[in-house]
């Protein structure tokens, strides 16, 4: 694993090294800094871990069911692309292979988002990993299922938020022959010609198709991205690149 940027509290920590660890728990799950009036809602839990009442895993699952997490990271996102960040931000890597995702989006559809969280931060690898007292952070592991796994792992601990869109997550973008690498989703011939004008069908066809990936669970939305023409795939990847 990669320990690097590690931040633990402890007992004996000081206020000083509480409120870095704090800023560091911030820049790891929303990827920023609070703004001023979330600052106002989070006052409480915030002091409660300043002073010691409450450490690391309690603040990060108090912090990822309020509606500050939920408002950015959930109700403007696909299922899955929900999914990822959540695995980004609390276990620090993507989803490891489609099983983890399935069991993932099974348990998000019948419970929640706040369970899903829940389960993530109560899990056997999160607390090897990371215990109650150090900071999540990006972690690189000593072994992957695959290159692929590497790849959206490394790719996905690099990027901001909302820098690849709020619906098609990183498991997808090879199926859609799309290059995010750049931080827009383009597909690799949108140098070489120009995208004809959408009409209003094709614009229309772009908000189903998005909106189906929206609803859909990990199998459905990997049928159907697998079944689409190239006419729709284009459709797709314009609307992701919008």
């Amino acid at each position: 694993m990669n320990h690097l940027n590690t931040i633990t509290v402890s007992r004996r920590s000081s206020f000083e090294e509480r409120q870095a660890a704090l800023h560091q728990i911030y820049r790891q799950v929303l990827e920023r800094q609070p703004y001023c009036y979330e600052r106002k809602c989070l006052a409480a839990i915030e002091k409660d871990f300043l002073n010691d009442k409450i450490g690391v895993r309690r603040f990060l699952k108090e912090l990822g069911h309020s509606n500050i997490y939920l408002n950015v990271f959930y109700f403007n996102a696909s299922n899955l692309k929900f999914i990822e960040w959540c695995f980004k931000h609390f276990m620090g890597r993507a989803p490891l292979h489609q099983t983890e995702v399935q069991t993932s989006c099974d348990l998000l559809m019948k419970k929640g988002a706040t369970a899903l969280i829940t389960a993530i931060l109560d899990s056997e690898e999160y607390r090897k990993v990371f215990g109650c007292f150090t900071v999540p952070y990006p972690r690189q592991l000593q072994r992957y299922e695959s290159p692929k796994a590497y790849w959206e792992s490394h790719v996905l601990n690099h990027e901001y938020v909302g820098q690849r869109g709020h619906v098609v997550p990183t498991i997808y973008w090879h199926e859609l022959g799309l290059n995010c690498d750049a931080g827009v989703c383009r597909h690799p011939e949108a140098d070489e010609i120009l995208d004809p004008p959408v009409s209003e069908a094709g614009e229309q066809l772009q908000e189903e198709l998005l909106e189906m990936l929206r609803s859909m669970d990990v199998n459905q939305a990997r049928k159907v991205v697998a079944s689409l023409s190239p006419q729709q795939k284009a459709a797709l990847r314009r609307a992701i690149s919008a």
